[in-house]
């Protein structure tokens, strides 16, 4: 079975570039296929016998700028197709599994149910779970992803055509639409606005969410009816949803804005009306039962007689109440999204004040089939709709707002000054600012006065919170419930963004819930991760932020960021201060009965805490999933993910089900932990030493933008965000995700190993413990396992011979050899001791499928980074737009085939 999938993975493959060169030779000539061939076989054999490099070199040297244009997107093509064959090979696997009736594969809900039984959890105990578990993937509109929407969509017509029989009529519209690839431009023409990433971020609720979600829970619910033998499927709560930032993400984002955040309500809004519209429409012309056949229960004669008054359907009244609740669905549409409806309605209806009084209109025709014995109806369109009412309301996804504390400190300092009731609020100490705070949001008095006029910093903050409090009245609360504050490192950083949400009237003193949203800090660097429990503790010692909370229902949700305490201490010093962040905040939250709600800003790559999600929720700290996780999908992961129908259920699913087994069934770290907690200790303590000395030594930053083509992915049209938070030379000016992004790029993946090889080395040599000590702990401790892992998996697709040709490209030859020098032989050591570890000495040893899928992709990686190297050497000479475009192509298609990039 197993050569056969290979075999039918091998045969996709050869079809997609058959048909790829095919496209090559009519639109560009035979000559260039043939170029292109040979260049695509030179690297090939370099990659299996080392040779054949010279070669090589001389055939993409001896390329003039249009034919380096077409080789470039010949071979990212080649890559994305690629992506394509071994995507649908996974999902042969997945069919396989399931034809073969294998409920155990891991990151599937039928294994983490029958895990949950083993552990002896009864069905009364999970369904209480269910009622209370909080699940989520957030949408963010990071700039990683390179690719257009229109290329994302032709490859996906691509991927549902090759999951079709084999036929010549398959293949040739196969062949039209890599045609049509080759034909659309790969590069956007100008940089996106937030506007245009909120519909990008939508239309993964058109495509996957909005139907794949509702399946799920039919699946879950099956499956729930079937381990436990219950006589009938529950009825989950919505405990898995998709969030998004997209529209509300102001940290570093000067463009998004009041009318920003109102467009992303009102096209979420659409989107998700347009679809109940279609569903109302269907079922109205599904459930044209007559009462003359059976007497129609009393409950739905008056939404009946506010539907279709036609003498045609007097003895129709499920087919006339739906006629009436399409009119006030096409009534909301028009009021909330400004909408029309198509088909016009047949009749008047007032706009629904809100989704739950849909909700009870859909309940009275759902009980009223299953009262006259019709309850079969009531299952299928009907129940869907439902399903999907309660899980998107009007407003299709939960809109986060987030913003950097240091904004808040400065518009919080002006309306203090202009209020008259401090001077200079920024200079006061963190006892005085708190003490002043709580005085101040002790009663409901606003600081803004109509009268006053006030910075353009205060009058924005002030509308983005103005427009977020309309959106909460007009589409729902759960339309926009959570505030994120990016850098807090303070109580006061909290207390701040509890004043400014009273000026909208998002926290009334008084109240018995006077705190409308939850406020959750993100705590990023290094510093603010080892303090974390410490601030959180301090603000619930505050009866003010006490009384907050247990308005919310005794929750408080804490971010915590991969990226940047990867940035700031090296990849294993930012996991285990993770690791530990997430302890001391259980050790907080727990004994005071507050549950935690940790939300994992984790990015694509290793480096920004990306890596398989199953095998990272079941590595977090026992006690700290316990049904309560968030966590954002960042550029072309998102696409990765849910581009496709199939593969979004299946990652929506292995999220829930690694919640389910992580929260219930997960065993106990059975060694000594005070004796693994001491070793990470001193490993993360030296690891970070390592690192340090390299970011912080004189000379790396300008070895960094040398020697990476970070300035030129600043000027990539991905995303609305700027590169940088602010103007500044520093690493620590720059943000995480080109900072990953420009590693990956020149091939080194610094970010996701640096630091490991010298730590473990300098604990060995000091004698502080025994190599079989770390062996024991990759055995036993799902953390280190997943550390360890992750690690692996980006040390195999590191290559130094690339790494050194970017090298190259620093103009001081001391300062590149030197530094180099340096990274090469961390490597080294990381590989050597990872082995040492692992007791394997080839890398991804016990995951051959990407070891493989690595080979297949480096022979078409190798030409596109000589290129990159070679046009970042002309372009640099001399500024040419020309060059530069495409060294973008080759950015594009480097990121494709390492299938991530920041």
């Amino acid at each position: 079975m197993e050569d056969q999938k290979e075999h039918l993975l091998r045969e996709d493959r050869r079809l997609l570039g058959r048909l790829l060169g095919e496209v090559i030779r009519e639109q560009v000539g035979p000559d260039m296929l043939e170029r292109v061939e040979r260049i695509r076989q030179t690297a090939v054999r370099f990659r299996r016998e080392a040779e054949g490099k010279s070669e090589l070199e001389q055939l993409l040297n001896a390329l003039d700028p249009e034919q380096t244009l077409h080789v470039v997107r010949a071979f990212s093509f080649f890559s994305h197709l690629l992506n394509i064959a071994e995507d649908e090979q996974q999902h042969r696997r997945r069919r396989a599994y399931a034809q073969a009736g294998s409920p155990r594969r891991p990151g599937s809900l039928s294994s983490a149910l029958d895990k949950v039984r083993e552990a002896r959890v009864s069905a009364e105990k999970l369904l209480g779970w269910f009622a209370h578990a909080r699940v989520s993937p957030v949408l963010t509109a990071h700039p990683t992803e390179v690719q257009r929407q229109s290329i994302l969509d032709t490859e996906r017509e691509i991927a549902r055509l090759l999951a079709q029989p084999q036929s010549a009529e398959r293949d040739e519209a196969i062949h039209g639409e890599v045609l049509r690839l080759w034909l659309t431009a790969m590069l956007r023409g100008s940089r996106l606005a937030v506007p245009e990433e909120v519909a990008n971020g939508i239309g993964y609720f058109r495509i996957t969410f909005l139907t794949e979600l509702p399946r799920l829970y039919a699946q879950f619910e099956q499956a729930l009816k079937e381990r436990y033998a219950l006589e009938e499927a529950p009825e989950l709560p919505p405990f898995l949803t998709v969030g998004t930032w997209i529209g509300g993400d102001r940290d570093g984002n000067p463009h998004v804005d009041a009318a920003v955040l109102r467009s992303a309500f009102a096209q979420q809004a659409r989107l998700a009306l347009t679809h109940y519209l279609e569903e109302a429409n269907l079922l109205g012309k599904e459930l044209g039962i007559s009462d003359r056949i059976h007497p129609a229960p009393a409950p739905i004669a008056p939404l009946a007689a506010r539907g279709d008054a036609s003498p045609y359907r007097s003895h129709e009244p499920y087919r006339r109440a739906m006629t009436g609740i399409y009119a006030r669905l096409a009534a909301t549409a028009e009021a909330l999204a400004q909408h029309h409806a198509s088909p016009a309605p047949i009749c008047e209806g007032a706009p629904y004040a809100s989704a739950e009084e849909l909700q009870s209109e859909l309940q009275i025709v759902r009980t009223s089939l299953e009262s006259q014995g019709a309850a079969r109806l009531a299952r299928g369109r009907l129940r869907t709709l439902q399903r999907k009412l309660n899980l998107f309301g009007f407003h299709l996804a939960p809109i986060d707002l987030r913003q950097s504390a240091d904004v808040h400190e400065a518009a919080v300092s002006e309306l203090l000054a202009r209020a008259g009731v401090v001077e200079k609020y920024s200079s006061m100490q963190e006892e005085q600012r708190v003490d002043l705070l709580c005085r101040e949001l002790a009663g409901p008095r606003p600081l803004r006065s109509p009268y006053l006029e006030y910075s353009e910093l205060v009058e924005k903050e002030l509308g983005i919170l103005a427009a977020a409090a309309e959106g909460r009245r007009r589409y729902g609360a759960r339309a926009l419930p959570h505030y994120v504050i990016s850098h807090c490192d303070s109580v006061s950083d909290l207390l701040e963004v509890g004043l400014l949400l009273r000026e909208a009237g998002l926290v009334k003193p008084g109240a018995a819930a006077p705190l409308e949203l939850d406020i959750i800090p993100l705590f990023e660097s290094i510093a603010d991760l080892e303090k974390c429990g410490d601030i959180v503790a301090a603000a619930l010692a505050l009866p003010l932020y006490a009384e907050w909370i247990r308005g919310r229902g005794n929750e408080q949700e804490v971010m915590l960021g991969y990226s940047d305490s990867n940035k700031d201490g090296g990849y294993l010093t930012s996991n285990w201060s993770l690791y530990k962040a997430a302890q001391s905040l259980l050790a907080v939250c727990k004994p005071r009965g507050v549950r935690l709600r940790l939300f994992h800003g984790r990015g694509g790559t290793i480096g920004r805490g990306g890596g398989p999600s199953f095998e990272a929720v079941l590595a977090q700290p026992l006690g700290t999933v316990d049904g309560a996780l968030r966590l954002t999908e960042q550029g072309e992961v998102i696409a990765s993910k849910y581009a496709d129908p199939e593969s979004g259920r299946r990652n929506l699913e292995t999220l829930a089900a690694a919640t389910l087994e992580a929260s219930l069934a997960r065993p106990p770290h059975h060694r000594s932990r005070e004796r693994d907690m001491a070793i990470m200790e001193s490993l993360s303590r030296r690891a970070l030493e390592a690192y340090r000395k390299l970011v912080d030594a004189p000379g790396f930053v300008a070895y960094f933008r040398a020697s990476t083509p970070i300035a030129e992915i600043s000027e990539l049209n991905i995303g609305s965000r700027p590169a940088s938070r602010k103007a500044g030379e520093s690493i620590a000016d720059l943000r995480a995700i080109p900072w990953v992004f420009s590693w990956s790029q020149c091939r080194l993946m610094l970010p996701g190993w640096y630091g490991f090889g010298a730590a473990v080395e300098g604990w060995i040599e000091a004698r502080e413990g025994r190599l079989e000590e770390l062996r024991e702990m990759h055995r036993a401790w799902p953390f280190w396992q997943t550390v360890l892992s992750n690690m692996d998996m980006v040390l195999a697709k590191t290559d130094l011979a690339i790494g050194s040709r970017y090298a190259e490209l620093v103009p001081d030859a001391a300062l590149r050899e030197q530094t180099f020098a340096r990274i090469s032989q961390e490597w080294h050591r990381a590989r050597r001791w990872l082995a040492a570890i692992t007791a394997r000495e080839e890398l991804l040893a016990d995951n051959p499928t990407l070891a493989r899928s690595i080979r297949n992709r480096f022979p078409y990686l190798d030409p596109l980074n000589h290129l990159q190297v070679e046009l970042l050497h002309r372009y640099r000479a001399g500024k040419d737009d020309r060059l530069l475009r495409i060294i973008h192509l080759t950015i594009n298609g480097v990121a494709a085939g390492l299938r991530n990039s920041g």
